[in-house]
């Protein structure tokens, strides 16, 4: 196994930590290895103990590590939409060429109108993650995906420029450091799991993608191809359980356990002959309940949520999602939770999940989509794509004094994180 053509997504969830590694062959993606642990340190989606969230990703890590007896040391890591803004963003550049007869764009010429871009003005206490283009124009001609080779004098890109919170940004930096590895991509969840999961034509008509993960659930809207806005709820899987818990007089730990074993979550579909027995937190004894019982709890939290859903939607402006919504997310692998989603939300919904051997489950879309997004990204960015390359130790190094700026913050305005991503692609694409 060729070391070069490997990449490894990781995915801090509330509930979990998960490390996917991947290998692009011929512009195709195959999964060869995958870890996945509970999650230590995090609270709705938010890192609150760096060092429980650092032993999580070390343990996610070796044990993908095992599965394909290799070193990992670089990651793309996913941000979570909290606090995120998306801001319209313009640059003009003029096509750089050693011929006035041949000005050929180049993928230096697409860099830098991107670098062009990101100059925007942006409070103190945000930082620039990624650019996002959506169309290129050159010498007027619009609607454009990809102009290198194209001949033009004038470069013009439009785009989303994403930013989120300096506190979110370098409190994730400083966990997956810590747990000695480099960052080589910055990716934001929605993106990266829309990647995977929606179609051109839901991205084109609108569509709701919902992510119900252990901490928090998160809203994207996508519509004309492009995210538009996203939102996160303080609230998921992890509530299910606590309900659990407190009607069932048993602790967290067997909650979880019957919920994942017996849940339903559509009442009028749950079955009454399901029947299993529950330790009685604080005692020894048992006690016997059936699936229809605890349906009755799971339907009323997830109904919440739903509404919750459906009602935040509205807050963003949307008035009609003509895609409907796609849930994915570790929640949604429950039985009941689509014909539950059809009754509340009142729309089409289906339940995506990847389509790759070892990770057909919702809960992994993130981490999938993380490669897949990042592999797409780095061609729209002007990046050799044609393989993997490992990043060289000097590369490291250059790597993690960039790191070490961001967190002593003795970074130019101008070197936003943005600047930073874009050579993370450079390093892990060329």
């Amino acid at each position: 196994m060729n070391n070069n053509e490997i990449c490894v997504s990781l995915d801090i969830g509330t509930s979990s930590v998960k490390v996917i590694i991947g290998e692009m062959v011929n512009d195709s993606l195959n999964i060869i290895g995958v870890g996945n642990v509970k999650s230590e340190g995090l609270k709705k989606g938010s890192i609150v103990d760096i060092d429980e969230t650092v032993h999580s990703i070390k343990k996610a890590v070796e044990q993908a590590e095992r599965m394909v007896g290799i070193p990992i040391n670089q990651v793309v890591v996913s941000i979570p939409s909290n606090q995120v803004q998306l801001i319209d963003c313009h640059g003009v550049v003029a096509v750089s060429s050693e011929s006035r007869q041949n000005r050929e764009i180049s993928n230096d010429d697409v860099a830098r109108v991107i670098e062009a871009a990101q100059f925007v003005s942006i409070p103190p206490e945000r930082e620039i993650i990624d650019v996002i283009p959506k169309q290129f124009i050159v010498d007027g001609y619009d609607e454009i995906s990809d102009p290198r080779g194209m001949l033009g004098v004038r470069l013009e890109v439009e785009g989303t420029i994403i930013t989120t919170s300096r506190t979110i940004l370098h409190n994730l930096l400083r966990c997956v450091e810590k747990a000695g590895l480099d960052i080589v991509a910055i990716c934001l969840q929605p993106l990266a799991a829309g990647s995977i999961t929606l179609s051109e034509d839901e991205k084109n008509l609108g569509v709701g993608l919902v992510e119900v993960g252990g901490g928090s659930t998160s809203i994207a809207i996508f519509k004309d191809g492009y995210l538009k806005s996203t939102s996160v709820l303080p609230i998921g899987g992890d509530h299910i359980t606590k309900d659990l818990s407190i009607g069932l007089r048993t602790s967290t730990d067997n909650a979880e356990a019957v919920k994942k074993k017996h849940g339903h979550a559509f009442y009028d579909l749950a079955s009454e002959d399901e029947v299993f027995s529950v330790p009685i937190i604080g005692s020894d004894q048992q006690q016997q309940f059936t699936q229809l019982e605890i349906s009755d709890i799971i339907e009323a939290r997830l109904e919440e949520i739903f509404d919750l859903v459906q009602n935040e939607v509205r807050k963003l402006g949307v008035n009609d999602l003509p895609g409907g919504y796609v849930l994915t997310g570790g929640v949604v692998n429950m039985p009941g939770v689509l014909e539950l989603a059809q009754a509340v939300l009142e729309n089409n919904i289906r339940i995506a999940k990847p389509d790759y051997i070892g990770v057909r489950e919702p809960q992994y879309s993130t981490g999938v989509g993380l490669l897949q997004f990042a592999y797409e990204h780095a061609r729209i960015q002007g990046r050799d794509i044609s393989s993997t390359v490992a990043i060289e130790q000097t590369e490291k190094r250059a790597t993690k004094q960039q790191h070490q700026q961001v967190k002593n913050k003795q970074v130019e305005p101008e070197q936003k994180i943005g600047k930073k991503v874009k050579k993370f692609f450079g390093y892990f694409f060329e």
